[in-house]
């Protein structure tokens, strides 16, 4: 199937040098402020619902490749990583 884009071929060297080109002539704001926008536009035009049903979709795709088991394990992480060890009463010592 031929790209019916303008332009080089996605991925390829040329198109390289051209994201290259363009960070050096706006810098990394450009891209945050340009995804800002894009995001913004598709809030917009399709509400929240749209959030949620591609959450959905990509968590039973997780599901389906990873297992149920998967989501246990970084559950686990996570809780692991939020677990301050400073204790949330200043009068009580800090745990070890």
């Amino acid at each position: 199937m031929a790209n019916a884009k303008r332009g080089p071929e996605p991925g390829s060297q040329k198109a390289k040098r051209g994201g290259q080109a363009v960070r050096e002539k706006y810098g990394p704001e450009f891209y945050s402020r340009i995804g800002k926008k894009g995001g913004q536009a598709v809030k917009e035009k399709r509400g929240p619902q749209f959030y949620a049903e591609i959450g959905k979709k990509g968590g039973e795709s997780t599901k389906r490749q990873q297992g149920s088991e998967f989501y246990s394990r970084i559950g686990k992480k996570g809780g692991e990583r939020g677990r301050s060890t400073v204790s949330p009463n200043p009068t009580e010592p800090e745990q070890s």
